[in-house]
């Protein structure tokens, strides 16, 4: 029978089906600030506060005092494989192997958006590859003058009237105390303001409104609204929806833990890319799948993430009720 067998690692070409559809999971693949890497590392410089004073004619200029600082892009590689027999890719006629690799982008989504925003631990290049988001608004950074927990908002713990044990407590205050800690920050921009969020803040705020009665979701699920489908706002900031965005000890594709939203200045989002997606295919006629008449797909991405400064970064926590 003939059988595609591939000698190196084949890239996806831009616009293709399987980029469609990591960016349609993927928070960071689409909203994230794009930082190609010619190697492994890569310096980002982030440079400090850069005061402006009035010069007068003939006068000396004032040097600014802002300290030059730069973080870290480590990439890692993030991928898997698959054994896939000789007499699967000759009885399913739609094609086993693409069907693998839609498979592995969807996981692959979802693990590159725990990875980059939920993670609780620190980095250590293995189970957790990057510092997360959430670590990083969690964590003193004397660089960037930040204090743990400065920007995190996080549910009520207390049950309400009515509700039972589990349940989510997140007001219309707490999104507003977001969105402001967010928008008193020197690091706002308006043009570059993102907002990404679990799915699970749809049912929230679903049936939140302004104080003008209108609604802080809006899109596809109000239909007062000429917002294209996919291209949803809150608070009039473009919003992705993210099953990654949950809180997790290791980066995961099926996290566990708190759900998340996260506004922030994307350009403060950074996202290294190495290479990839990309996959190649071990043909069964030799080597490793020789013997077991199989084919063996590998798919792999290789991208390297960093917070350039949690000032402009604001994350609330959702918290079921316990008492």
């Amino acid at each position: 029978m003939a059988r595609d067998t591939y000698e190196a690692w084949i890239p996806e070409e831009y616009g293709s089906t399987l980029i469609q559809q990591i960016e349609r999971q993927s928070a960071a693949e689409r909203f994230f600030r794009q930082e190609p890497m010619g190697t492994d590392t890569k310096h980002v410089p982030r440079s400090g506060t850069v005061d402006v004073a009035v010069v007068a004619k003939g006068g000396t200029y004032t040097e600014s005092t802002g300290t030059n600082d730069e973080v870290l892009l480590t990439a890692r590689k993030l991928g898997s494989a698959v054994r896939i027999a000789d007499e699967d890719i000759a009885d399913v006629p739609e094609g086993i192997i693409e069907a693998k690799k839609r498979e592995w982008a969807i996981s692959y989504a979802k693990f590159l958006d725990n990875a980059t925003i939920g993670v609780t631990a620190a980095e250590n290049g293995t189970t957790v590859p990057f510092t997360s988001v959430y670590k990083s608004i969690t964590t003193t950074n004397a660089a960037t003058g930040y204090t743990a927990n400065a920007n995190l908002i996080q549910s009520s713990l207390v049950k309400a009237s009515g509700q039972t044990i589990g349940d989510i407590n997140v007001t219309y205050d707490n999104l507003v105390a977001l969105f402001g800690l967010l928008e008193g920050s020197d690091y706002f921009d308006e043009a570059n303001a993102v907002v990404v969020a679990h799915p699970y803040f749809k049912t929230i705020a679903r049936g939140m409104k302004d104080s003008n009665g209108r609604p802080i979701l809006v899109g596809v699920d109000t239909p007062a609204t000429d917002t294209a489908a996919g291209n949803m706002t809150f608070f009039g900031y473009p919003v992705q929806w993210s099953v990654g965005a949950r809180m997790n000890a290791t980066a995961s594709k099926s996290p566990t833990g708190n759900r998340l939203l996260v506004v922030g200045n994307r350009d403060l989002l950074i996202l290294g890319k190495r290479s990839g997606p990309e996959y190649k295919v071990a043909g069964a006629d030799t080597g490793v799948g020789f013997l077991t008449d199989e084919n063996l797909l590998k798919a792999r991405s290789r991208r390297g993430f960093a917070v350039g400064n949690e000032n402009g970064i604001a994350v609330l926590e959702a918290r079921p009720t316990t008492s």
